[in-house]
């Protein structure tokens, strides 16, 4: 049986949708989200802005894995926002932890909307790992060990480097990318058209069915790691228990990791913490 992605009406579309809504002091978690990548990133000696585009946005930061005597794996992180909002600079709560167990970060930027359209949105992420596939290696990552991970619309980005369609393109192999996981993402982007998000999206339904992961799954993937918070909302929550579903009825490797205790936001913040449930999917997805 599906999962309700559209809701009874769009009153009630938009209410599943409203990530600030969905927590008491949405401001409180962007003050603990910015504090904690603060942390980060005086602990860890980072290699900033990086340019792999012509955009003013298209920059990466790269945090080199702790004493690492060998090119590591690295850990792609690509920050949420609705697309419109938030940077690098305050979504690298977990560069310390996973640069102390030996995996390189490296964090993109993008342009954010309405500035850019979606789609130009998505063409800038790829070609940020084409970039880092192509150049890394003089950073000490080892590009045979790409990973990527995003949360909300960054899950929604992650996912469309999930598709299969893009590579050829771009001058990298299919298998660019080893792991991916995504974290509260939005995998089909249609249900936004009717609502306010779509004031920055500016998409028609045809448009968005191009642009939604669940629409453009591969013929063949690396493992997939799916979670969403237990306190977020149903619309949320369903959008990952849907695209779970169609992947694994494709016959392709993803697992769910279980979460009762985080919101929206401070899921992230799970993979600063060693021990968590994330952040040991995240070492058997890149050390396994």
């Amino acid at each position: 049986m599906p999962f309700d992605l559209t809701f009874a009406d769009l009153a009630e579309r938009a209410v599943q949708y409203n990530a600030r809504a969905s927590v008491s002091d949405f401001d409180a978690e962007m003050r603990t989200y910015a504090s904690l990548a603060l942390t980060s990133r005086r602990r860890c000696a980072g290699i900033l802005d990086l340019q792999y585009g012509m955009g003013q946005a298209e920059r990466i930061d790269i945090f080199p894995a702790a004493a690492a005597a060998q090119a590591a794996p690295v850990f792609v992180y690509i920050h949420g926002g609705y697309w419109r909002s938030q940077r690098k600079e305050d979504a690298c709560s977990m560069a310390a932890a996973l640069t102390d167990a030996g995996i390189a970060v490296a964090m993109i930027e993008y342009t954010l909307l309405p500035e850019a359209t979606l789609a130009e949105v998505v063409r800038e992420v790829r070609s940020a790992i084409a970039w880092l596939y192509q150049h890394g290696a003089t950073y000490g990552i080892d590009t045979q060990r790409i990973h990527v991970c995003g949360s909300s619309a960054g899950g929604h980005l992650v996912g469309m480097l999930y598709a299969d369609d893009w590579q050829e393109r771009f001058n990298v192999p299919r298998d660019v990318i080893k792991g991916v996981m995504g974290l509260s993402g939005l995998y089909d982007i249609r249900p936004l058209c009717d609502i306010g998000v779509n004031d920055w999206l500016r998409l028609y339904p045809d448009q968005a069915a191009l642009l939604s992961p669940a629409l453009c799954l591969p013929e063949t993937a690396p493992p997939l790691v799916l979670s969403v918070g237990g306190l977020e909302t149903t619309g949320f929550r369903n959008q990952t228990l849907q695209f779970h579903e169609d992947v694994e009825r494709r016959g392709l490797p993803v697992s769910l990791v279980a979460d009762t205790q985080s919101n929206h936001f401070n899921i992230v913040n799970e993979l600063a913490r060693p021990g968590s449930a994330l952040f040991e999917a995240v070492m058997g997805m890149v050390k396994g």
